[in-house]
């Protein structure tokens, strides 16, 4: 029955898109010169899901990787930074944190018109936070690994693993709070009144103090391959947003995303389902990096769900633009933005 599951979790493939077609025979020539164990005949297909980086799958003989690159068209300049993603997979290799192993990375973006690397390809199953093919005791299971390798990875050292220039130090939701804004900003396509009062109330009302860790940036269980017939997580993936930074904004963002969101049909439904609550995913945390307790929780829930927000309307734009790497219900994603920006205001609401 478990494998049954499994195969219901798998990631789909489809034909390379045309709106992320490349040239092939260049990306063969570039791979025999400088891939081990590449002898040609190149297969590809592309993954279904996500809305960021294209990602596909490379077969030749009986040989599988992964490659992701940077998507087509005028692209906001720090977005889509898949040179962010290989430095830190690659930093993450020895550590409690799985990844999986880098192959290359090519910035030469005349090789297939945007730049590109090549990892691993590990087996496992994509599902979302729900994990509806799972039971209640696998959900306990799965997020209890989630929950210790977000507090492994900010635990590590930055300059022990060679990423203590993988971003700025302090001021973290400063300067997040002024890239998200101009990110919206660069986005928009009409105003969504929150994100306006947000945009002006966060950046005073930002809490004391400051730490700095290694952070991913969009950790969530959409981001993770579950082993294929276990109830644990075998890599994290997508970390164009990890960076150095506060880790409270790791922290805080899978219940903005998953509480505040996926489960918003049944939130009161979360222990008999294996889930844990908001209150537990803050407790479990704390005990295994040692926290007393989280202060100043409803503003770090306002500052990921205003930040979801502006990723998602980043989405929608892409969508009208023809250029998301995946397609997308588009009325579906704006209504999300909305919906996020509504819920981040009245996290600020709560506060007063």
């Amino acid at each position: 029955m478990v494998r049954e599951r499994a195969m219901e979790d798998q990631p789909v493939l489809t034909p390379v898109r045309d709106a992320h077609r490349f040239d092939e025979v260049a990306l063969s020539r570039y791979l025999e010169r400088e891939l081990p164990g590449f002898r040609g005949d190149l297969k590809l297909q592309q993954y279904v899901g996500g809305s960021s980086n294209p990602t596909f799958l490379m077969t030749a003989h009986d040989d599988r990787w992964v490659l992701r690159k940077r998507p087509p068209g005028d692209l906001l300049p720090s977005a889509h930074q898949v040179d962010r993603e290989h430095r830190v997979m690659h930093a993450l290799r020895d550590s409690e944190v799985p990844v999986p192993k880098m192959h290359l990375y090519c910035g030469d973006a005349s090789i297939i018109g945007q730049a590109f690397y090549v990892m691993e390809m590990i087996e496992g199953r994509v599902t979302t936070s729900e994990m509806p093919n799972l039971a209640p005791a696998e959900r306990r299971a799965v997020y209890e690994d989630f929950v210790r390798i977000l507090a492994a990875l900010h635990q590590i050292d930055p300059q022990t693993v060679g990423l203590e220039r993988h971003g700025r130090p302090g001021n973290y939701f400063a300067r997040q709070i002024d890239r998200w804004s101009k990110q919206y900003r660069a986005s928009a396509t009409d105003e969504i009144i929150e994100m306006e009062r947000l945009i002006e109330w966060m950046p005073n009302h930002i809490p004391e103090g400051d730490q700095t860790t290694v952070i991913h940036g969009d950790y969530r269980i959409g981001n993770m391959l579950i082993h294929p017939t276990e109830p644990r997580i075998v890599a994290v993936l997508d970390w164009e947003l990890s960076t150095l930074g506060h880790p409270m904004g790791d922290v805080s963002y899978h219940p903005a995303y998953a509480h505040h969101g996926e489960f918003d049909a049944f939130i009161d439904e979360l222990p008999d389902r294996g889930i844990p609550t908001e209150a537990e995913w803050r407790q479990r945390y704390c005990e295994l990096t040692g926290h007393d307790a989280i202060e100043h929780w409803s503003f770090y829930m306002a500052y990921n769900l205003f930040r979801l927000a502006a990723i998602i309307q980043g989405v929608y734009k892409r969508g009208l633009d023809g250029i998301a790497s995946s397609e997308l219900e588009l009325d579906v994603q704006r209504e999300r933005a909305v919906d996020c920006a509504r819920k981040a205001w009245a996290q600020v609401e709560g506060m007063r």
